[in-house]
This record gives C-alpha cells, sequence and structure tokens, in this order.
C-alpha cells in the first residue's frame, strides 16, 4: 500500500565512495528509487542525528566490513509511506527504520520486523535518537546491574554516558560519578545527578577507579587503563567505546573483570524477542529523562552539522531531511 497524500520523488542520500574524511568523501547526491521488497516499509525519514558512530566508518576505521559507495546514517525516525497490504494500517505512522539502509537519506526500506513504532508522545527531536545510545545504555544497565552500587563513567560528556548515569541513578545506584573531559560538560552532569570529575584531576579520578563498584568506560587509552588499574577485585569494568581512538590495555595484575560491550553483538537476541518489546521500557525513560536539545540543521547544511559535532561541548546536532524533495 501507499500513502495516497505523497508523490513519488527520486531519493535524496548522502553516500561516500571513498573512506577518508568525512569533510572531503560525503556527498549529496539524488537517485530513482528502486522497487520496495514485499516484506519491508518505505519510510520518508524526518529527522538523522550526526552520530561519531556514524561518522567513523567513512574514514574507513570498518573498511572490512563495508562495501563502498555506502550510504551513511544507523539511526532516524520518518513516517511510513508504502507497507504491505496485511500492513497498510501502518502507512502514516512515525517509526524506526532499523537494521535497514543508512538512514542519511530522505527515503529508507527497512524490514517490517525491524521498524520500531513510536509513541505520539515522543517528539521527532527525540525519537530521532532513540536507538543507537540508549538502546546501548538499557542494555548494559540489564546485563550489569547497578542497584546499591557506585557507578564510574568515563567520557561522561557523551550521550551514551549520560544516559547511562541517569538511568543509574533510576535503578538504584549510590552513587554516579562522572569522568569528563570538557570544563563545559560540568555543568550539565550536575544537573542530572552525575558527580564531576575532570580527567585533569588525577587525584580525585584515582580515588574515584578505587571506590567504583562498576565502570562504564567510553575512551579507551590512557585514562581507561589507569581506572582498570585501580578497581578492586570482584568489580566490573565495562569498554564500550573508544573515543580517544585507543584500546584499553589489559595487562597483568588486573583485579577487576573487564568487559567488551558490542551492541552488535546483542541484536539478534533483542530483535527474536520483537524490537518493538525491546524499546517498550525505553520510551518511558526518554519521556521522563529526554536527551539535551539538539541543535537543528537543514540537510543542505550538512557540512555545518559535521563540524558542528567537533567542537568541545557543542549541542548534538540533528539533521532535518524534511525539506529535501
Amino acid at each position: 500500500m501507499q500513502w495516497k497524500n505523497a508523490e513519488q520523488p527520486k531519493r535524496v542520500s548522502f553516500i561516500y565512495r571513498t573512506f577518508g574524511s568525512p569533510q572531503s568523501s560525503l556527498e549529496m547526491v539524488i537517485r530513482g528509487l528502486p522497487p520496495r521488497a514485499h516484506d519491508s516499509f518505505r519510510v520518508r525519514v524526518s529527522h538523522v542525528p550526526v552520530n561519531p558512530s556514524d561518522l567513523i566508518p567513512i574514514t574507513g576505521a570498518y573498511a572490512h566490513r563495508i562495501s563502498l559507495p555506502a550510504v551513511t546514517g544507523y539511526e532516524g525516525v520518518g513516517r511510513v509511506v508504502e507497507a504491505p497490504e496485511c500492513l497498510s494500517h501502518m502507512v502514516g505512522r512515525r517509526v524506526l527504520p532499523l537494521r535497514g539502509e543508512g538512514t542519511w537519506q530522505t527515503h529508507v526500506d527497512c524490514p517490517v520486523h525491524h521498524a520500531v513504532e513510536v509513541p505520539d508522545s515522543v517528539p521527532d527531536l527525540v525519537a530521532a535518537r532513540a536507538y543507537i545510545n540508549p538502546l546501548a545504555a538499557a542494555t548494559m544497565l540489564q546485563l550489569w546491574p547497578v542497584r546499591d552500587k557506585v557507578v564510574l563513567l568515563s567520557g561522561a560528556g557523551s550521550s551514551c554516558a549520560e544516559h547511562l548515569g541517569r538511568w543509574a541513578i533510576r535503578h538504584g545506584a549510590k552513587r554516579v560519578l562522572g569522568i569528563y573531559r570538557s570544563e563545559c560538560r560540568k555543568d550539565r552532569l550536575h544537573q542530572v545527578g552525575i558527580e564531576p570529575i575532570s580527567t585533569f584531576d588525577l587525584r580525585a579520578v584515582s580515588k574515584a577507579s578505587s571506590l567504583a563498584d562498576i565502570v562504564f568506560d567510553s575512551l579507551g587509552g590512557d585514562v581507561a587503563r589507569s581506572v582498570l588499574e585501580l578497581m578492586r577485585g570482584e568489580t566490573d569494568f565495562i569498554a564500550y567505546g573508544l573515543l580517544t581512538g585507543k584500546p584499553v590495555m589489559v595487562g597483568a595484575g588486573i583485579k577487576a573483570k573487564y568487559h567488551r560491550f558490542h551492541m552488535r553483538d546483542h541484536f539478534s537476541v533483542l530483535a527474536g524477542q520483537g524490537m518493538q518489546s525491546a524499546f517498550s521500557h525505553i520510551w518511558p525513560m526518554l519521556i521522563e529523562t529526554p536527551p539535551s536539545t539538539p541543535t537543528v540543521f537543514p540537510a543542505q547544511e550538512w557540512r555545518q552539522a559535521l563540524a558542528g559535532i567537533e567542537k568541545p561541548g557543542g549541542q548534538k546536532p540533528i539533521l532535518d531531511l524534511s525539506g529535501l524533495n
């Protein structure tokens, strides 16, 4: 079925044909719409966030599992404009088009079992960011419960770390401390209940490391190694990001249990349970504790959005694709 009020425009996509810097490799192109697979929704995308996880593949970091040319983007929100006849009631509904094509394009074809319907109470600018960081944070908190524990976050100014911190408090953590790199993040951490620690305050970092029952690390590199070396036995260190670009060196004498978390390792289980079910407990938390307000850029200003994500302390950019024909 097709949304009768919609025309059949061509598809505008952000693609990269070579690996390199996003500013130089990414381009906006107009292409024809291919036939839709019978078991998929066609989604008219309205908003997509600009995440580090969207840009890192363009650099060639995962070249071994990416075929060029490729469309960038892993999450976003839009409305179903075409659907299988048996799901015609979904036409016009807002969904997250997960695990389909790259989301940085005006139209995305998504397998019906991977589309997540968005509640009316969740605004587009929240829904567009509901997948990568919230789902990862919620999954980690299920795997490593935090009730009555001291939680330490490295890279605490990141979006995923903020979800981890806020939701850890909601789940009954005794204390939540956060190591931040940019001074402009300090006030935000205070606002959401995370005790801020500067990465340059080595004494405070050392004390927090020795107190922590659970560490969620998004940095890697020297900070992560220093924290891990100071943790007590019977504690957990979860490495889920590499914002420094350097791995965590796990040497002899480490007392804490080291864990590596990749969301993709858990996706098949979540998908098997039904993605709508996986998000059923995430939506209420996003409504109660929404992410910080983003800076919205028209799609034509995508280069400014890419530059914005590199500015320390800048608000997370979102591209508005609704103005593209």
